[in-house]
């Protein structure tokens, strides 16, 4: 879950997550999207999903995920888990 302190509107936050969104899918080649607190504009609920034969693998690239949505200037991360099946 994501704090978007900075935003004014939902239009604001849906500005920010369709970005940040965009900008996994294209650096590490997960599937993320908004699956939560769509309608709030102080809150987002994201998921993110990689598939792949190798485990180690895969959680290295969520932990990179996971950091690079960190380092977000423009969102609080409130809490995060990683399941791996």
């Amino acid at each position: 879950m994501h704090s978007l302190p900075g935003t004014q509107s939902i239009k604001d936050k849906r500005r920010i997550v369709k970005s940040l969104l965009a900008r996994l899918h294209n650096r590490f080649h997960v599937a993320a999207a908004e699956v939560a607190h769509q309608e709030s504009w102080r809150r987002a609920g994201l998921a993110v999903a990689y598939i792949s034969t190798d485990a180690r693998h895969a959680d290295q690239v969520l932990a990179h995920v996971a950091d690079a949505i960190g380092r977000q200037t423009d969102l609080v991360v409130l809490d995060y888990a990683v399941e791996m099946r």
